[in-house]
């Protein structure tokens, strides 16, 4: 195992660190580190260059700054390719940094930060705080927390601000450091998960700002005597903190407990601040002096390389990224399943699984044992997990190789075992194999994927706009549309859009061409992002791909192309997206020009009419008067008076429609209207006379009212003013008087003059409410053809019969001869004598 351990180095017992080469530089010999200050992102993230030579101080404690004058800030891969150039003519700049989403924030002195992608595209710009921007940036440093990344600033005025989120601009100031009236020899930025914590090192003290709280708390880290705090470095994850004197002390332990907790205390024997101090992961702190990295666990063991050339280090999750002018280096703790299987004289059962599969490939009778061995210890399955999980700490493709060939061997001897974690090792390996290489550039770890997921990836791969690769990936990995291909096609598209050098046509073709439409990806949102680069024509013809019309219809709105917008909502079917076009065109254009519009389209003119009659009936009458069609327009006005909120307003609209009914020489209609505004008029005279309700009654209401009222004479002259007919009005008459058992006035009506519906209805009315007495008064007034049946409903037998013999009528007798009961025996025998006598002669 001698060969697979000789770049491994001792901190401790058991615990080793190696360090191994990424890549080489493509800037090699272009690029002199000690002639630039270095910004890196973490996760194997891009290269920030600005040439030393422009920096307008650089004091001890790092705060930096640039001249206001222009130079240029450089951009490269991980691996040194020159990526773009930002041609800076902005204020003086305080730090230049990189976000969690590889965004380049360059901070000026004046609090503003102008934040761009990593192709020098301006993506946002913002002011910290006016106070910042009065009192200018002294130092400033960014940090990651659980809100994303943050900006901590001090100020020449010895104030610190924090403002935990870039995408949230809302800046805090902290509390005041007693006594500070200079810059401090440190300070430190601690983002724990619900609070973000200032460290402020102030000659031998040290103060604790609480962002949330507003306190300034003192604290005594158990140090041995000191000057000064000269510098400080925390973990990753916010839990471990380094403090170095001015002695050389290196202090580490815990963030939490106010730091009362420490590790150890190490004696670096350097007096001088270092280049940089960097935690290595959460196993040891790593500081750089000149030639010399000497690296320190928590338990005061050490190591030390030599560097022989200007570096600058990258603290990352699980390790430190060095990055070199010839090489790209990676310092990590060799994980404990690694050492377990590759150490010298390791009987682990990973070891042992690898020793087996390799004498099985010698045709060893060896692995027989091996495997024997493993087998009596009933360690099969953990010996498959431990080559599957060391595989992944593994950067030597040879290597992976050799333990996953030696877990499947192992997976032979198990047959429960199950096959997920191999797979799953194995597509993640083929992943990070892939974008290590130099073509690519992201040097990520397995633990770093693990934390930044492929979800993440492939949006760092769709950033460097490495497209066909990640399809590839989410292809590989059977991820959804909606996080894989369609997303990466989507920002393709999006990229192509934004190449203003290649014309409308060209790129239209190109997307549709690629997309079809099968991808997943909505023509919509491209043409949204085309409108948003002012490429209006492009939209255009994006959106004629566009199969949703729910999508397609809006942005042709917002296009300002109306009439194809109202074209392809009609084509929809979709009623509500044609409304929605409508209401839009409506506040949009002019009153003439929307209903030329909408007239060419009669499906849409309809819908229009329809609205205004259920929502708005006032437009429907203009639309109406606008076209000159009187009777429509007569018909709205006529509905609107139905729902007038006072009289005055129904009568204007009654006016209004016998005035539109007239226009359409429509007579019948307007003496309808016109009879009803003379109603009106009648009835509001009535309720001034009598003061009872009369408004919004019907002709024959009114009258029915009137008689109520025994008001007589003015019913007459109702009758008369709008010409009622005699037979109604006689109907509703008598039948009022009935029911009101007025039948003295009813008798003295009926003789008033000959009633034009006959006397029978005057018999029927008072037999329906039981009044025989005055139903036999009209007897001899109903007709003679009558006569006989009303004197049998009025109970009068014998006069029928004697009015049946006088007319001669045999069938008339036996019809009042049915009707006679038992108690009508004596004129039952008169009857049939009579008819005896009518028959005999």
């Amino acid at each position: 195992m001698a060969l697979y351990t000789s770049d491994w180095n001792p901190l401790g017992k058991d615990i080793y660190y190696r360090k191994h080469e990424l890549n080489a530089m493509f800037w090699t010999n272009e690029v002199n580190l000690k002639d630039f200050i270095v910004s890196s992102a973490p996760f194997g993230g891009p290269i920030a260059l600005i040439e030393r030579k422009n920096w307008n101080r650089l004091a001890t404690n790092g705060s930096t700054g640039l001249k206001p004058n222009q130079f240029n800030v450089f951009i490269f891969s991980s691996f040194g390719e020159l990526i773009s150039t930002i041609k800076w003519t902005g204020s003086e700049l305080s730090l230049i940094s990189w976000s969690n989403r590889e965004d380049l924030l360059c901070i000026q002195d004046d609090g503003i930060v102008f934040v761009y992608d990593i192709y020098a595209n301006l993506q946002n710009t913002f002011t910290l705080d006016q106070e910042i921007r009065d009192t200018k940036v002294l130092e400033c440093k960014t940090f990651n927390g659980i809100h994303g990344t943050g900006i901590a600033v001090l100020t020449t005025s010895y104030r610190f601000f924090v403002l935990n989120n870039i995408n949230e601009p809302k800046i805090r100031r902290l509390a005041e450091v007693p006594g500070l009236v200079k810059s401090p020899q440190s300070w430190a930025v601690v983002a724990s998960s619900n609070e973000t914590i200032v460290l402020v090192a102030k000659d031998n003290e040290l103060y604790s700002l609480n962002a949330n709280h507003q306190s300034c708390q003192p604290l005594n880290p158990a140090i041995s005597a000191f000057a000064s705090i000269t510098e400080m470095s925390v973990s990753y994850d916010s839990s471990h903190i380094s403090l170095l004197t001015d002695a050389g002390l290196l202090w580490i332990g815990r963030t939490d407990n106010d730091l009362r907790n420490n590790y150890c205390e190490f004696d670096t024997k350097a007096k001088a601040k270092p280049q940089q101090l960097l935690w290595c992961g959460n196993s040891a702190v790593v500081g750089l002096w000149k030639n010399i990295l000497l690296v320190v666990g928590p338990d005061k063991d050490w190591l030390n390389y030599v560097v022989d050339q200007p570096v600058h280090m990258v603290q990352e999750i699980d390790g430190i990224r060095i990055i070199g002018n010839e090489m790209h280096e990676f310092l990590q703790k060799v994980a404990p399943v690694v050492v377990e299987i590759f150490g010298i004289g390791s009987i682990a059962p990973g070891a042992l699984l690898l020793e087996a599969n390799k004498e099985f490939l010698r045709h060893s009778h060896r692995a027989d044992e091996y495997m024997r061995m493993i087998s009596e210890r009933n360690e099969i399955e953990m010996s498959v997990q431990q080559c599957i999980e060391a595989a992944g700490h593994e950067f030597g493709i040879s290597t992976q190789k050799m333990l996953l060939r030696a877990a499947s061997f192992g997976k032979c001897f198990y047959p429960r075992m199950q096959s997920k974690p191999f797979v799953e090792m194995c597509q993640t390996l083929r992943i990070l194999n892939a974008i290590r290489h130099h073509s690519i550039g992201i040097p990520l770890s397995y633990n770093q994927l693990e934390v930044l997921t492929m979800e993440v990836l492939i949006d760092r791969l769709i950033l460097r706009r490495k497209f066909c690769l990640a399809i590839r990936i989410a292809e590989y990995l059977k991820m959804s549309d909606e996080s894989g291909a369609a997303r990466v096609l989507g920002n393709w598209a999006f990229l192509k859009v934004r190449q203003t050098f290649i014309d409308d046509e060209r790129i239209a073709y190109d997307i549709f061409n690629k997309l079809g439409y099968g991808s997943g990806v909505p023509y919509s949102e491209i043409a949204n992002k085309a409108i948003e680069c002012g490429r209006t024509q492009l939209a255009i013809k994006l959106l004629d791909h566009e199969l949703r019309s729910s999508q397609q219809v809006p942005l042709l709105l917002k296009l300002k192309q109306h009439r194809l917008a109202l074209q392809r909502a009609i084509e929809s079917g979709d009623t509500n997206l044609i409304h929605t076009v409508i209401i839009r065109l409506r506040e949009v254009l002019s009153a003439g020009e929307f209903l030329m519009t909408i007239r060419d389209y009669p499906i849409a003119y309809s819908l229009y009419q329809k609205y205004c009659r259920e929502e708005e009936p006032e437009k429907l009458t203009d639309l109406y008067y606008q076209e000159d069609d009187f009777v429509s327009e007569a018909n709205s006005w006529l509905s609107r008076s139905l729902n007038a909120q006072n009289l005055t307003q129904k009568q204007s609209y009654l006016q209004s429609a016998y005035d539109s009914y007239k226009k359409a020489r429509n007579e019948f209609n307007s003496s309808i209207i016109d009879e009803n505004l003379r109603l009106i008029k009648y009835q509001i005279k009535l309720e001034e006379k009598f003061h009872r309700q009369y408004l919004n009654l019907s002709l024959h209401q009114t009258i029915k009212q009137l008689i109520i009222d025994k008001e007589y004479k003015l019913s007459e002259e109702l009758k008369k003013e709008f010409k009622v007919g005699d037979r109604r009005y006689w109907w509703l008459k008598m039948t009022i008087l009935a029911e009101m058992s007025e039948f003295l006035e009813l008798e003295k009506f009926s003789k008033s003059k000959k009633s034009p519906i006959g006397y029978e209805p005057f018999v029927d009315i008072c037999l329906k409410h039981r009044n025989r007495y005055e139903a036999q008064k009209y007897l001899l007034r109903v007709s003679d053809d009558n006569k006989i049946k009303y004197y049998v409903r009025c109970g009068l037998l014998e006069d029928a019969a004697k009015f049946a013999y006088e007319s001669k009528d045999v069938e008339a007798l036996d019809y009042v001869c049915s009707k006679c009961g038992p108690t009508n025996r004596m004129l039952a025998e008169k009857i049939n004598t009579m008819k005896s006598q009518l028959r005999s002669k």
